[in-house]
């Protein structure tokens, strides 16, 4: 999830891009990439955002196909 700090930069400045390159360099910080894929085989990512191209879930969705090579993403 990206930081509180994050949401609040995004929520006054408007600018997805700038939040996009921010929360992609969470995740790697984070190296989400080195989770058990068991733990999230299955799951159903949740944001509060109503279409994928402004969201969090569709940002980690799309990192861990790049890396894992095997993630079917499908958006609600």
């Amino acid at each position: 999830a990206p930081t509180q700090e994050m949401l609040k930069e995004a929520n006054q400045s408007k600018n997805f891009s700038v939040y996009e390159q921010s929360f992609k360099e969470l995740m790697v910080k984070r190296s989400i990439e080195n989770l058990p894929k068991q733990l999230i085989d299955g799951a159903c990512l949740l944001c509060s955002e109503r279409k994928p191209h402004e969201c969090h879930r569709r940002l980690v969705a799309e990192y861990l196909q790049q890396k894992w090579g095997d993630v079917e993403i499908i958006h609600l």
